[in-house]
């Protein structure tokens, strides 16, 4: 069964998702969370791997290789994170795994800053660069025929099982 890669923007819902998966199946599915590795400073970033966005490229490089060692095992699995397609697919590749099937938690920029501004607490992160990434992460998606699920108005249910639906799936 191929891995579902929950990526997106802030205050798009994929850890609500995810999370939620996390609970109801405990005992069918593998979740993991990019963040849980712990997120360094911009500064620490910049210093160790040159970029934010090199940090980024090499810990989904890493988090792939971990992910095809548990999708082996015939696991279900469930991981999410921000990260571009791109890296994920440089990952799989550096791996040799391909059963996976990237998801983009997406919503509109009103309800992500309502979510990160109300729900998360996190006013600051409802900014320009966020609603810019989102919006590059959105393109990105369309350009490479990946899924997109839009949380603006999906009820969480609604979303939990389009992820395991797909993470049953056959590719």
């Amino acid at each position: 069964m191929p891995a579902a890669i929950l990526i997106g923007a802030s205050g798009s819902g994929k850890t609500t998702i995810a999370q939620a998966i996390a609970e109801r199946f405990l005992d069918n599915v593998e979740v993991l969370f990019f963040d849980r590795i712990g997120v360094p400073s911009f500064e620490d970033m910049v210093r160790q791997y040159g970029s934010s966005e090199a940090w980024q490229r090499a810990k989904t490089i890493e988090w792939m290789s971990t992910l095809a060692q548990i999708a082996e095992t015939g696991r279900k699995v469930v991981f999410e994170g921000q990260t571009r397609l791109s890296f994920l697919a440089e990952g799989a590749a550096a791996a040799g795994w391909f059963d996976y099937i990237p998801i983009l938690v997406d919503c509109d920029d009103k309800t992500r800053a309502m979510r990160l501004i109300m729900d998360r607490q996190q006013p600051e992160l409802a900014n320009p660069e966020m609603m810019s990434w989102a919006n590059y992460l959105r393109i990105e998606a369309k350009a490479n025929g990946c899924d997109i699920l839009d949380t603006s108005s999906v009820p969480l249910d609604q979303a939990v099982s389009y992820v395991v639906g797909r993470a049953s799936t056959p590719l």
